[in-house]
């Protein structure tokens, strides 16, 4: 069973945006404003990249720079849940996209401990 949970994929136009939400699953203990948070993404046919995005409780932000400018992270602390915004959606941005939970600030992806399952971002006209 995952242990974060992401919900607000979908499909969206090109030049569109979304918001993702990654929330801590109520059996899973987890307190997202004790982690770091790093959005995934993995794209048909193709590995996973990422993070896309860092974030953590204490405002340190990181953003590869194919999302740079276009993705925000944001957190609601009473919620459990962190968000991802994108802008400017772009075919290429199509792909199932994971947040996951680290206790380290890190862009190392073995060292998130808890993922989610994924939700689906279709950009297309």
């Amino acid at each position: 069973q995952a242990q974060l949970v992401e919900s607000g994929g979908g499909l969206v136009q090109p030049g569109g945006s979304l918001r993702l939400s990654c929330a801590a699953s109520a059996s899973s203990g987890i307190t997202l404003s004790n982690k770091a948070v790093g959005w995934f993404r993995q794209a048909p046919g193709k590995e996973r990249e990422g993070p896309l995005s860092i974030s953590n409780s204490a405002g340190f932000e990181y953003y590869e720079d194919s999302v740079k400018g276009r993705f925000t992270t944001s957190r609601d602390a009473t919620k459990n849940t962190v968000y991802l915004q994108m802008t400017q959606l772009k075919s290429e941005d199509t792909a199932v996209y994971y947040c996951a939970a680290s206790s380290l600030y890190t862009v190392r992806s073995d060292l998130y401990e808890h993922w989610g399952q994924g939700t689906q971002v279709t950009v297309s006209a």
